[in-house]
């Protein structure tokens, strides 16, 4: 276990990492000719019809206002142009930081007083612990908001990243920023399903993903979870773009 991990599992009191799978059903790929900017950009832009994840169905809301006493967040889904393909950009939360020490996030954070709205608040966080400019961020859409098991209000908002932009982390929120291919994360035979038994009869169920060392878990995992199910329906309902 890295020392990343190590505290990460001690504050936690278990480690996410060894936690039990659960078999889930396959599902389908998504074909590579659909991870694409303008397909991606065509189903948050055309009707699609599509179910959030049905594990966490009662965690995902429309609006802020079904969850009044969480605390409103919004988090960016950024998705950048690589020769490759299209990569998703996730930041690794700095070790010393009190809440999420070392974990794999989106960059976000609470939605303040003064943020006109949401996708304000998601683009400014993200420049302030990416230093991504908003105006290198051109929003796609918005998904399904997110209740975290630490009752957050989480918004994600989807935006592609334009050629020129520069990271530039804070160092006193993100340790590294890194970009894993969207194929890799649209392909549910990279999602595991873990089962945490929990006190009182109480049981805990989260997604991860691994990619070249990388764990991804928890809220991150299942809003790429929910963010795969809806373009699997974008390809099916659109076609081709």
């Amino acid at each position: 276990m890295t020392d990343l991990a190590a505290i990460e599992a001690a504050r936690l009191g278990f480690n996410p990492q060894t936690q039990p799978l659960i078999t889930i059903p396959t599902l389908p790929g998504i074909d590579q000719s659909y991870l694409q900017p303008d397909f991606i950009e065509a189903a948050f832009t055309q009707p699609v019809q599509w179910g959030v994840e049905p594990l966490f169905a009662d965690l995902f809301i429309p609006d802020f206002s079904q969850f009044p006493q969480a605390i409103r967040s919004a988090v960016c889904v950024p998705l950048v142009s690589r020769p490759t393909g299209l990569h998703m950009l996730l930041t690794r939360r700095a070790g010393h930081l009190l809440s999420h020490a070392g974990q794999v996030c989106f960059p976000g954070g609470r939605v303040e007083p003064e943020d006109p709205d949401a996708i304000y608040a998601a683009l400014r966080e993200t420049h302030e612990e990416v230093g991504i400019e908003p105006s290198y961020i051109k929003t796609l859409g918005q998904q399904p908001i997110f209740i975290t098991t630490t009752k957050y209000a989480m918004l994600p908002v989807v935006g592609l990243v334009q050629d020129g932009f520069a990271v530039q982390p804070d160092p006193a929120e993100v340790a590294e920023v890194f970009e894993v291919p969207l194929s890799v994360l649209m392909n549910p035979a990279n999602h595991r399903l873990h089962h945490l038994p929990g006190k009182n009869g109480k049981e805990r169920y989260y997604f991860s993903i691994s990619w070249n060392g990388y764990f991804i878990w928890g809220a991150t995992a299942a809003l790429i979870r929910n963010f795969y199910h809806h373009l699997a329906a974008a390809s099916q309902q659109l076609g081709r773009v």
